[in-house]
């Protein structure tokens, strides 16, 4: 998440180096600054989950066949069945985003007598897609489609928000207040009238894209791939700054 500081300072005023710290609890760092009092420093995290309003699948699909040629042919034959199957669920074609091709000679490295080669197999060719969609009860449909449509490697679902820092609109206030408070609570412990805010920064840790295990070659049921998107969480960290006045 992108880092947004503000400073607010009384004009004419620069805080000088600080010395050593003085107290330091919590998390939390007293050190004196200026004549004009000590700085405190601590930060407030808050954390928000929610359901999800997104998800990402992987698919694709591996063919071997006698020659390089041949097997690339094979896989994108098959590939395009794939896609196709992706855009039939509702996919638009600029959520689909080819993830990985590689090509590879396969050997037989079984039953090898002292001295022998191993024996040549063929060329395997695997080519893999993202798909990303909003649409949270769809994925088990989508998953069995795409297996349907000849998808041998599953990856995913991996669960996210599409604007994570909407989650966080209604916890700024939240963090901004316990850091008052904590603030607060410090100038009274310390002896001091008030602690005024300095500076104010701002980090976010947005929980990751949650993942379901690995398919490999899912069986076709009569009944959906059941899928549980639970919850993603999102959490605030605020750093402050408070000079305590006496």
């Amino acid at each position: 998440m992108t880092k947004h500081m503000f400073t607010a300072m009384a004009t004419g005023i620069a805080l000088l180096a600080a010395t050593p710290a003085i107290a330091q609890q919590g998390g939390s760092t007293v050190t004196t600054a200026t004549t004009e009092g000590p700085i405190l420093s601590f930060s407030v995290s808050e954390e928000v989950r929610s359901r999800p309003d997104q998800a990402t699948v992987g698919a694709g699909v591996t063919t071997t066949a006698p020659t390089a040629v041949e097997a690339m042919r094979l896989n994108a034959a098959a590939m395009d069945k794939l896609i196709a199957a992706a855009k039939a669920r509702g996919i638009k074609a600029e959520d689909i985003q080819t993830s990985g091709i590689s090509l590879s000679p396969q050997y037989d490295y079984n039953n090898r007598s002292d001295g022998q080669p191993p024996r040549f197999l063929g060329y395997q060719v695997s080519n893999s897609v993202r798909a990303t969609t909003p649409k949270i009860d769809d994925i088990g449909p989508l998953l069995d489609a795409l297996v349907a449509a000849g998808g041998t490697n599953i990856d995913g679902p991996w669960f996210a928000m599409k604007d994570p820092d909407a989650q966080l609109v209604g916890v700024r206030g939240a963090a901004i207040k316990a850091a008052e408070a904590k603030a607060a609570d410090y100038a009274k412990l310390a002896g001091y009238r008030a602690a005024e805010l300095v500076s104010i920064s701002e980090g976010g840790a947005v929980g990751g894209p949650v993942p379901m295990p690995r398919v490999q070659m899912m069986a076709a049921e009569a009944k959906s791939t059941p899928v549980e998107p639970g919850q993603v969480g999102n959490t605030l960290t605020l750093s402050f700054q408070y000079r305590l006045v006496r």
